[in-house]
């Protein structure tokens, strides 16, 4: 077969996803394993779960890693220059003999949701993220460090949020919510004390998942669970406004690519995220990523390879995993 196949990766916290195509963009083989932040599984844990998903991807393909002209790895928990030796260490483990790019995994979904590759990508998920690039080339982001500096709109912050209402509430420094019972029957406790004791002490610890539920109780009418969702959007929206602020966009117009979870939510979550944007910048066009992140990561590497072209770019675009065999 030849060294003429195409690997993308995308490493997420929930999540990793490998994909393979050949050189004209159509894809051959797409796999799926556990989480690959490092910063969460660990660096041995996140070669693991990224060699899984591709040799899955390789065995639907019918091929082998000798066949691989280039990768293109989109990482979570990437975020600065010191990280990048262990990341290339980890890369290399995967023992593939083929020339690669590696950006955080927001990017690749700035890569693949942007009609001209550039704008800015917001990541909600378990945690939140975003990246931006001009016309020029200039980058824009945010630490995505989550709420110690500040940066709210995820499903963990919403969270955090929700333990802070519910310890209010215990202090009567704020209003009783019908977050304490959420949280004290997702954590498995009886008592009101007892929830707040094992938060304090630690012994507790709240799940992002549990914000599904925070959204629930905020369409049912509890006013502290709105807020937070509400708070929540507009400070992801104004963490945007910085990062358009960063690349002098405000009066341009652009995209701006949604993705993860917390977006799912709907227009309880979307209407003041987006508000807070047009506010800052009218022009700005703001949509969901149509695919999956890991197409990116494949655009990333066939530009790696000197082979991207408008078909090639067409061609991934209309991946579906129900085209492939599994």
């Amino acid at each position: 077969m030849g060294r003429n196949l195409i690997l993308g990766v995308d490493a997420g916290t929930s999540k990793t996803h490998a994909m393979i195509t050949d050189c004209f963009g159509n894809v051959l083989g797409f796999g799926e394993s556990g989480c690959g932040n490092y910063e969460v599984a660990g660096l041995d844990g996140m070669i693991v779960s990224i060699n899984k998903a591709i040799q899955h991807a390789l065995q639907i393909s019918g091929s082998n890693k000798s066949n691989l002209l280039a990768m293109g790895f989109g990482v979570a928990g990437y975020d600065w220059p010191s990280e990048r030796a262990s990341m290339i260490k980890a890369i290399e483990a995967l023992e593939i003999p083929a020339d690669y790019d590696l950006v955080n995994d927001v990017e690749i979904g700035l890569i693949a949701g942007t009609k001209h590759g550039w704008g800015i990508a917001v990541d909600a998920g378990s945690g939140n993220n975003i990246r931006g690039r001009n016309k020029d080339g200039a980058i824009g982001r945010i630490t995505g460090s989550s709420f110690p500096f500040g940066e709210l709109g995820g499903a963990g912050e919403i969270v955090w949020q929700a333990v802070i209402a519910a310890t209010y509430a215990w202090t009567k420094r704020g209003p009783e919510t019908r977050l304490t019972d959420l949280l004290k029957s997702q954590l498995g406790v009886e008592s009101e004390n007892s929830l707040i004791e094992g938060l304090a002490t630690r012994k507790l610890h709240p799940s992002p998942s549990i914000a599904e539920d925070i959204f629930h109780l905020a369409i049912a009418g509890d006013s502290v669970a709105m807020e937070i969702i509400i708070r929540s959007a507009q400070e992801l929206g104004k963490n945007v406004n910085a990062v358009i602020k960063q690349l002098n966009l405000e009066k341009e117009e652009f995209d701006i690519v949604t993705m993860g979870s917390v977006f799912k939510a709907g227009e309880i979550y979307t209407k003041p995220f987006s508000e807070s944007i047009l506010q800052f910048a009218p022009k700005a066009n703001i949509f969901p990523l149509q695919v999956f992140p890991v197409v990116g990561a494949i655009l990333l590497a066939a530009d790696k390879a000197s082979i991207l072209t408008d078909d090639f770019r067409q061609n991934i675009m209309q991946f579906r995993i129900g085209k492939i065999p599994s």
